[in-house]
């Protein structure tokens, strides 16, 4: 049982797991802000554009009749096609993505682009080989350890 709680701090304690952890609670806090955005600003101002239209709310009774809201539905036994949810869903969705859209374009543009090493190339044939090479695989040369890129 001890060398099972030993594995299991260690495997909790490695940075990459932290990170995780992290990134999972920042980004429900996040998907949080989100949907309210969503909710609570954008499907309102649909609404009025669509002349006070609750898309949220917008539904399709299954049995054909015409009830006044989802809930009246639901007292009737009557079950219904939420469309107007999964269109908030829909909305919900594309927004995330472009946050996260954002985000990502923002840290490429503030992170230094890593330094890209050229490849080792033999001095005889000019062929890419590795860095620990003493003989070219291509053209079968000798190679000398200051042998290095041309």
């Amino acid at each position: 049982m001890k060398g099972f709680l030993q594995d299991f701090k260690r495997f909790i304690m490695r940075g990459n797991m932290l990170d995780l952890a992290v990134g999972v609670m920042i980004g429900g806090a996040f998907g949080s802000i989100v949907s309210s955005l969503v909710n609570d600003i954008f499907m309102p101002l649909i609404g009025l554009v669509l002349g006070g239209f609750n898309v949220s709310g917008a539904f399709v009774a299954l049995d054909g009749q015409a009830y006044a809201s989802q809930a009246a539905a639901a007292a009737a036994g009557v079950g219904t096609l939420n469309y107007g949810m999964f269109l908030q869903r829909i909305i919900d969705f594309v927004i995330m993505a472009f946050c996260v859209f954002l985000v990502i374009r923002l840290m490429a543009k503030l992170m230094p682009p890593k330094p890209v090493k050229e490849a080792r190339k033999c001095p005889f044939c000019l062929q890419g080989i590795d860095d620990k090479a003493t003989r070219c695989p291509h053209c079968t040369s000798e190679l000398e350890e200051t042998d290095t890129a041309v």
